[in-house]
């Protein structure tokens, strides 16, 4: 397969307004995604559906996709601000041909990104992706379109109605949110509207936090990865649960009744047990994680007579195998959980729901359900690089990890990966002893960073 000169692991992402995150790519892309899905449409002009989060360059980056998609001869209906899931939906709910989500996930304000999905709310497969690059940085590949071939756009703020619905209804009718106290912090992100209407509407009790959205205070000290005021929160005011989106809502973090988060893995085991006493999975089932899924997590699934299969990290790839194998069930520890029966992506509002659900089936708090998911001491460390440098040509460093690796043995395990959206390396060292993992994961650290650091 060719290099990939724009797309990441989830889309095209990086600074807002530098390369390859401009206006003029969007724009290229705009009609790149018209042109290709030209081709695959019984439409005289492709619909397409262009959501957004809340950052202050998604009216930038909305703007020049849409300008694309009419140069090219498509129809745009702008939705406003939407979770990344919401557009999924509302993208074959819409009979539209292709989705795009306009966000940065739980990236920083002064980040932005595109994600793409197609007429049935599935992200774009690499080829597919692929074809679309060679279309941005070849324009010449595409007609011009004049006269009365020109597209047009609309904005439709009432959309998201459609979301909501479609996520209440996954909620079993035996399960009644009354006399239950939610906090739930929105990161001030594309969830800031939708969530706090969901729980209301269902009767819980919600406090919200990050519900003021400015343009800059997405993700910002909130959210799924900054769960500290929530937590506070909970406790405060005797929460039943804590839910944490980040800044497109396809994630979560759940925090229990004492104000403590509920490790992502722990999560997946609880949703698990939960779908296999509830007779929707059944023994030999499989459930989807990635390469990131700890140890314990994949011993736990086993143990309930199920199996567990690994993917590459992105909830895309997770996806795509629950596709292809019929799975109801994948995540990621980030907070990225799909219930394939009723979504094709991520949805921290829809997954927040199935854990209450499941509290309520157990009848007990969300802490004491997972305490039989016995995790692994799990340590993930991050070093900025100057160069994505294929890892075994960096001597010093195989040599370190070949080391490691023979000290854990088959007790532990180590997953060395760069990120595919920002100038990062990853480690993650996983095993039986805590100070152990530790020491292995801060030295092969330091070696990266000695030898690929500014």
């Amino acid at each position: 397969m060719s290099e990939r000169k724009l797309f990441g692991t989830d889309g095209i992402r990086g600074k807002a307004n530098i390369y390859p995150m401009t206006p003029e790519i969007a724009t290229a892309l705009g009609r790149a995604v018209t042109h290709y899905f030209q081709g695959h449409t019984k439409r005289k002009k492709p619909l397409i559906i262009v959501g957004k989060d809340t950052r202050l360059s998604c009216y930038m980056f909305e703007q020049a996709f849409a300008a694309g998609v009419c140069s090219q001869g498509g129809e745009v209906i702008l939705t406003g601000p939407l979770p990344t899931p919401g557009v999924a939906f509302v993208t074959e709910s819409m009979r539209a041909d292709a989705g795009i989500m306009i966000s940065a996930s739980h990236n920083t304000y002064s980040d932005n990104g595109i994600k793409i999905f197609d007429s049935v709310g599935n992200k774009l497969p690499d080829e597919v992706e692929l074809e679309l690059e060679e279309l941005v940085l070849n324009l010449q590949l595409m007609p011009v379109k004049i006269g009365g071939e020109l597209g047009n756009a609309k904005r439709l703020n009432e959309v998201f109605g459609r979301y909501l619905v479609n996520v209440k209804s996954t909620l079993d009718n035996s399960c009644k949110l009354d006399n239950m106290r939610v906090v739930l912090d929105c990161a001030n992100g594309a969830g800031y509207k939708v969530a706090p209407m969901m729980f209301d509407e269902l009767g819980a009790e919600v406090i919200t936090l990050g519900v003021n959205p400015n343009g800059q205070n997405i993700n910002s000290n909130c959210g799924s990865l900054h769960p500290e005021l929530a937590c506070e929160h909970v406790k405060k005011y005797r929460a039943d649960i804590g839910i944490c989106l980040d800044g497109d809502a396809d994630r979560l973090t759940v925090i229990d009744h004492e104000g403590e988060v509920v490790d992502g893995d722990s999560l997946i085991g609880l949703f698990a047990k939960f779908l296999l006493d509830t007779g929707k999975l059944k023994k030999g089932d499989t459930v989807v994680g990635t390469v990131m899924s700890n140890l314990g997590l994949e011993n736990y699934i086993k143990s309930l007579g199920l199996k567990f299969h690994r993917t590459k990290v992105g909830d895309r790839y997770i996806v795509e195998y629950m596709r292809d194998h019929k799975c109801i069930l994948g995540g990621e520890p980030s907070g990225h959980v799909i219930f394939g029966e009723y979504a094709t992506t991520g949805d921290g509002c829809l997954a927040a729901l199935k854990a209450i659900e499941a509290m309520k089936f157990y009848d007990n708090p969300i802490r004491e359900i997972i305490k039989e998911v016995k995790l692994y001491p799990q340590l993930l460390k991050n070093t900025v690089v100057k160069e994505k440098v294929p890892f075994k040509d960096v001597v010093v460093f195989q040599k370190a990890l070949k080391a490691a690796e023979k000290t854990l043995g088959d007790r532990g395990r180590i997953l060395v990966r760069y990120s595919g959206t920002e100038p990062l390396a990853r480690v993650m060292v996983e095993g039986e002893k805590l100070d152990e993992v530790h020491e292995i994961c801060n030295n092969l650290v330091k070696i990266l960073s000695k030898e690929l650091g500014s």
